[in-house]
């Protein structure tokens, strides 16, 4: 629940500077196109606050990380509200953007810690609440307005609420790193650890080239959906802010069910199958005539893109628990350059080619993803599916019989030798 937490609170911090862009940029007196510049100066402090909190997170603990990242980013948010011109509003954003960043990486790390203590996937119910925190910050801001705040006001309430939240959440955390167990350890593979480690980064880094692809193009059609509509298509300007509405709902509702699958089908699954979905939803985008097409699109791209990026994330943490924060950090950053290239490359695009035949490249990008997706098939997030539940899956006939009426025994031995135990106590 505390991790829950984090994540809404993270969403809604974030939020809360993104529902009052249009009134900083007014103050501030800036372009579209400035602001378009800025915006990148915010990724920039974000990716270096990955890089830093990654290492820390994994020397220091993320029971310390999270929550010193969260009061960071509560204490920084009021900072774009007082810019009064570019250079002042870049620095602002340098410093929140690298707060953001670390505790974007340090909450990711922690939750790879609570899914593997828990069991079974939910690293996707955890990115799912982010979605929420942006609908709290969404209301907040309509009622700062109201109320007459300027923008530094508003943010400046949120924040210290926030830094609130940060620190009495803190102590729910977990106090440590769980122990390593699978069946990656040294004892059960007989790998020396240097060799592991070696294969780890590698396996790591195909994580990271794979989030890249992902969360490029899930910024693309952050920005280029709704325009999709209007200028391809002819729709109002009303009709076509319901393009985004329909991918971000369908985005929020996959990651809602899609530990369920994953606890069911495998993480492996869930990133070939959503990878593939998502690129037949922006094929049909792409050369659908008609309105009901486009929605149709962006509802599977939607869909199938929810469960990919926490599926990669869960992968880099459980590929070595003792490197979990640094694991992340490359993963999330390189995803987080994706997403920042993402509108940019599109942009690009347009200048050779119609909007809608540039979507293409996002079909070819997720069908490489969808290829590329057995890279889950070997590490430590096999373990979501280990144990005789997941062998009965595998295996069929007297063999699987047996072998569940074995684990059943065993495990009623243990019981009463412990309830035994306790008695005797």
């Amino acid at each position: 629940m505390a991790t829950y937490v984090y994540f809404v609170l993270y969403g809604t911090l974030l939020g809360t500077w993104v529902v009052h862009i249009p009134a900083i940029e007014e103050h501030v007196g800036i372009s579209h196109a400035a602001l378009g510049g800025l915006l990148v100066v915010l990724g920039l402090g974000a990716f270096v606050g990955m890089q830093v909190a990654g290492p820390l997170t994994d020397r220091l603990g993320t029971r310390t990380v999270v929550p010193a990242g969260g009061v960071l980013c509560g204490a920084t948010l009021f900072l774009p509200g007082l810019a009064h011109d570019p250079w002042t509003l870049a620095a602002a954003l340098l410093v929140f953007g690298f707060c953001n960043g670390c505790l974007d990486v340090s909450m990711n790390a922690h939750a790879v810690h609570v899914e593997k203590a828990y069991g079974r996937p939910v690293m996707s119910g955890f990115h799912a609440t982010f979605s929420v925190g942006g609908v709290l910050a969404a209301l907040a801001g309509a009622s700062a307005a109201s109320a007459g705040l300027n923008p530094a006001a508003g943010m400046a309430v949120m924040g210290a609420a926030g830094v609130v939240v940060a620190l009495a959440t803190a102590r729910a955390l977990l106090p440590a790193t769980p122990a390593v167990e699978g069946p990656d350890s040294t004892e059960e593979t007989g790998t020396s650890p240097a060799v592991e480690g070696r294969g780890t980064t590698g396996r790591v880094w195909l994580l990271a080239v794979l989030a890249l692809m992902v969360m490029l193009c899930e910024g693309a059609a952050n920005d280029w959906s709704a325009l999709h509509l209007k200028d391809v298509l002819g729709a109002s300007a009303g009709t076509a802010a319901f393009a985004y509405g329909t991918f971000a709902a369908a985005m929020t509702i996959g990651r809602l069910l899609a530990d369920r699958f994953a606890t069911r089908f495998g993480s492996l699954a869930i990133l070939r199958h959503g990878a593939a979905m998502a690129a037949v939803g922006i094929t049909l985008v792409a050369f659908g005539p008609w309105m009901w097409a486009a929605f149709t699109g962006w509802a599977l791209f939607g869909l199938g893109l929810s469960g990919c990026v926490p599926q990669l994330f869960s992968a880099a943490g459980h590929a070595d628990p003792s490197a979990a924060g640094a694991n992340v950090s490359r993963v999330a950053g390189l995803g987080y350059v994706g997403m920042l290239a993402g509108p940019a490359v599109i942009g690009w695009l347009t200048h050779l080619v119609a909007l809608n035949h540039a979507f293409v490249l996002l079909t070819l990008l997720c069908a490489t993803t969808a290829v590329g997706a057995g890279v889950l098939r070997t590490g430590p997030d096999r373990t979501h599916r280990s144990g005789p539940a997941a062998d009965d899956t595998r295996r069929t006939g007297p063999a699987a019989d047996l072998t569940s009426r074995t684990g059943a025994a065993v495990d009623h031995t243990r019981q009463t030798e412990t309830e035994t135990a306790a008695c005797r106590h």
